[in-house]
């Protein structure tokens, strides 16, 4: 068992809330972000590549991103894997450019988009708890091999808890400003 360490648990659960705001700048906010397509995966040359491996993704106006692949036998495929992906974008192929609209968000599309952010968020929560978890058993462990006494580990599991509390705050925080930005657009 490893033994306590409360940097490292900060860095995994930093990493948490890192991955959440990644998670979040692929949410469709009604204006154009190149991050919308980081999650899409295209099939070519017999294997699954993310759209970015295949193609250049640029946002030419506030409501239009652009994709350029860069081999014209791929357009087909990459058109298919951005229509399939369940982000309401309807590609238009202009040969091996491919633009991309986008629509304005509907209220019953904000309150789905707002739903997703919560999951998000909730897995970012569950990410934290289970490094708290991970720094209570370290810290149980150095306790079992008398290396730190019955205090140390209260004291231990004090410092996880709050820093725990701290991170979940931190993810409450970036789950209001996306439901916010989501709502109001």
């Amino acid at each position: 068992m490893a033994k306590y360490d409360k940097a490292d648990l900060e860095r995994r659960m930093q990493g948490a809330i890192d991955s959440l705001k990644h998670d979040f700048s692929g949410l469709r906010t009604g204006r154009a972000n190149t991050a919308l397509l980081d999650p899409i995966t295209v099939e070519v040359y017999g294997a699954q590549m993310p759209l970015n491996q295949v193609a250049s993704i640029s946002a030419p106006e506030p409501r239009m991103l652009s994709v350029q692949v860069w081999d014209k036998s791929n357009v087909g495929s990459v058109e298919k894997a951005i229509r399939s992906a369940g982000l309401g974008l309807n590609p238009i192929n202009d040969g091996a450019l491919l633009r991309l609209p986008i629509p304005d968000l509907t209220e019953e599309r904000r309150k789905e988009l707002a739903k997703l952010a919560s999951q998000y968020a909730e897995n970012a929560r569950i990410a934290i708890r289970n490094v708290r978890r991970d720094g209570n058993d370290a810290l149980k462990a150095d306790e079992n091999k008398k290396e730190i006494s019955e205090d140390d580990r209260k004291r231990g599991e004090g410092e996880v808890q709050q820093l725990t509390d701290d991170m979940v705050n931190a993810v409450d925080d970036e789950l209001a400003r996306k439901e916010a930005d989501i709502m109001q657009t």
